[in-house]
């Protein structure tokens, strides 16, 4: 719908004539034909004054189409929400893996210390008893041989 057909409507609805709106706005009847007409528009000032006087917002008097813009802008606030979880959760996955391979190596460069050869003396000892005789190999370990 229109601006002058919007206000066509709403004047005669609060059953101001083209006069009785002209005075309110200080403006000529002339020139409140021409905006009904769409022949011109109010000028900024003038269309807040009308939606003042109709009580309704200047986009309702103008016919704009916020629902439009406003969910345009939901859904697009949706898809880098989305965008934004999406790269959060690779990231999360990549800091958990990493963490696994840090224990991981952790785990094995601990076995390896523990594998190294460590250093061990030995006596060897012989014994004769009566006509027997043993040989006898300790080890700081603990072992015998």
């Amino acid at each position: 719908m229109s601006i002058g057909s919007k206000l066509s409507k709403l004047r005669k609805k609060n059953n101001y004539s083209q006069e009785d709106l002209a005075e309110k706005l200080n403006v000529t009847r002339q020139t409140i034909s021409k905006w009904e007409l769409d022949e011109t528009s109010p000028d900024l000032n003038s269309a807040k004054q009308l939606s003042i006087i109709f009580q309704t917002s200047l986009d309702d008097l103008v016919d704009n189409d916020i629902k439009n813009i406003v969910v345009e802008k939901v859904s697009n606030t949706e898809k880098l929400a989305g965008i934004i979880i999406d790269t959060l959760k690779v990231i999360g996955i990549g800091f958990v893996i990493l963490i696994i391979l840090a224990v991981v190596i952790i785990f094995l460069f601990n076995i390896t210390q523990s594998e190294t050869p460590k250093t061990t003396t030995s006596v060897t000892m012989a014994c004769a008893v009566v006509e027997d005789s043993y040989l006898v190999d300790f080890r700081s370990d603990g072992r015998q041989r």
